[in-house]
């Protein structure tokens, strides 16, 4: 089972990140949310950072804007996804070309349109 990192979770219902979540774990993922304030989200417990997740993280899936990320990036790159996915607007590309020079796989993708496709 793939684990996967939903940085920008939200627990509105009308949020993508949400939606993302949702969908997630729907489809079989162990997914944690990742969110500084929010401490549940469809039952599953929200961590406050990346570097609170003691397991192996297989796809890190942004939500957060380029500001966030960049904060974010050595927690990336100290987990060392396979990938990380910057959905619309969350896109970085500082950030993208760090994460490509270690070797890890960058996409600029919905994970929602991903997951309804088969793609994910």
């Amino acid at each position: 089972m793939q684990s996967v990192a939903v940085t920008g979770a939200s627990n509105k219902p009308d949020r993508y990140s949400c939606k993302a979540v949702k969908m997630l774990l729907e489809k079989g993922y162990n997914v944690f949310p990742v969110h500084p304030v929010i401490k549940e989200i469809e039952g599953n417990k929200v961590y406050a950072s990346l570097s609170e997740i003691k397991e192996k993280i297989d796809t890190i899936t942004m939500y957060v804007n380029a500001v966030t990320s960049a904060d974010m990036a050595a927690d990336i790159l100290k987990i060392k996804p396979k990938r990380v996915i910057f959905n619309p607007g969350a896109e970085n590309t500082v950030l993208a070309e760090q994460l490509r020079s270690a070797g890890i796989e960058v996409l600029c993708a919905c994970t929602l349109v991903l997951l309804s496709t088969g793609q994910f």
